[in-house]
């Protein structure tokens, strides 16, 4: 029997992440998000997040029961009940020429639930972002004596909801699938705007919005195997399959006149809705080993790889790469039976992180590099020791794309809190 309070905090939060994750439009502002369906996210939690994005290969860590969304493999190795509940923000430079603007941007990241099936089995099913969309910047152009602004204007993202299961075969073999949702709205708007009344010319503006949907699939393979008494090794590997997305899509060309910061359209010129396409997300590999000495130290290594160059939206190539990336990092438990010092159960976690991403912009490759680092932080148990509870804070300093003429150079400083706790729900009792 799932106990009360653990109960009604598991809907609660299930109940309000879901509905304000259906409402949320991204509020990031990242011009590179333009490209293919935005910045990718990946299924990372903030305990993989602090140890540079590092998840392929981790089939546990410590004595807590942690989902691993990335490989759902791992998901035989959970015991209790776990739920996830997390949020995230940060803090965005953009560098252009000698022009800098900062943002700042929130927004709620995760819920996550795992449970157990059998002594060498789990499920697992969640939400959390597959990608963001947001940007807004201008370009100035003069033609002898008029002048005007090309304005570009985008915002939405993917979500994800996910139903996964991992089981275990024999002594070292774990297996495991995802089954994925990923649905979302993608809008660009491009317009022109002149800085004068001039006689015979119009602000234009062109708005295409992308409303996608549809299934994705994500098979993950495990070998763990005993380095000793004390030390074990787990090699993982991910398939995440070819998917194809449905696509309703409408555009609509209009002029308008703007009054106080406020667009008013003045006529449509082009209006078509409804069309429908498909939008092909690419097959992708991903690799990773660790070495890991129990509930003391865990050091590894991710690599990830997908061919974006077929990406098509609206049957129209969008002209990207093909991507890949590697994670190196690790986590420590100083002292995990310390019953007088709190901090030698942090868990401290430190890694890098390295992305070419699918985006190339004049003749440049953008990638995002990354010093991630953070700790969890072990809460007091419940009396009877069968609930336990975890705070885990990730932190990211990076930047994506380069300094150069007719770049941008954005720096990010991201952090990401999730709340971790681990119960027997759904198990009987013979007492309550």
């Amino acid at each position: 029997m799932i106990r009360k309070t653990n109960k009604y905090i598991f809907i609660f939060a299930f109940f309000a992440f879901a509905a304000v994750n259906a409402a949320a439009q991204s509020i990031i502002n990242s011009p590179y998000s333009k490209y293919g369906v935005g910045n990718l996210q990946g299924t990372y939690l903030p305990q993989n997040r602090s140890m540079g994005n590092l998840a392929y290969g981790i089939s546990s860590v410590g004595v807590y029961n942690n989902i691993n969304i990335a490989n759902p493999a791992s998901y035989s190795q959970i015991r209790l009940t776990a739920f996830d509940f997390g949020l995230g923000g940060g803090v965005q430079s953009l560098k252009r020429d000698n022009q800098v603007e900062n943002n700042f941007n929130a927004s709620l990241e995760h819920l996550a639930i795992a449970i157990p099936v059998s002594k060498k089995s789990a499920l697992s099913f969640g939400l959390l972002p597959y990608s963001t969309l947001g940007y807004s910047y201008k370009q100035t152009v003069g033609l002898d004596t008029l002048s005007a602004d090309h304005v570009y204007k985008g915002e939405g993202g993917l979500s994800r909801a996910y139903l996964g299961y991992g089981f275990g075969v024999g002594k070292n073999f774990n297996f495991g699938f995802n089954m994925s949702y990923l649905f979302g709205n993608l809008k660009d708007v491009s317009s022109v705007e002149f800085h004068n009344r001039y006689i015979g010319f119009n602000n234009a503006k062109k708005e295409v919005n992308n409303s996608l949907g549809g299934l994705s699939f994500d098979l993950g393979t495990q070998y763990v195997a005993p380095l000793g008494e004390k030390m074990k090794l787990t090699l993982g590997y991910t398939a995440g399959l070819e998917s194809k997305l449905k696509n309703n899509y409408s555009t609509l060309t209009s002029t308008y006149v703007v009054s106080n910061d406020t667009d008013y359209t003045t006529d449509t010129i082009y209006n078509k809705e409804s069309d429908r396409g498909k939008v092909t997300i690419p097959l992708q590999h991903n690799f990773g080993i660790s070495i890991a000495r129990v509930n003391k130290w865990l050091v590894g290594a991710d690599f990830r790889m997908a061919d974006w160059s077929d990406f098509k939206i609206d049957n129209v190539n969008q002209n990207l790469n093909k991507s890949w990336g590697f994670s190196l990092g690790g986590q420590l438990v100083p002292n995990i039976n310390s019953v007088t010092n709190y901090f030698a159960l942090i868990d401290y976690r430190l890694g890098i992180n390295y992305d070419k991403s699918y985006v190339k912009v004049n003749q440049t490759d953008i990638d995002v590099k990354s010093i991630n680092f953070g700790m969890g932080f072990p809460l007091v148990a419940s009396a009877n020791r069968s609930a336990f509870y975890k705070i885990n804070f990730a932190a990211e300093i990076g930047q994506r794309g380069v300094l150069k003429p007719g770049l941008v150079k954005e720096g990010f400083y991201n952090f990401h809190i999730g709340f971790t706790i681990n119960d027997r729900w759904f198990q009987k009792y013979k007492y309550d």
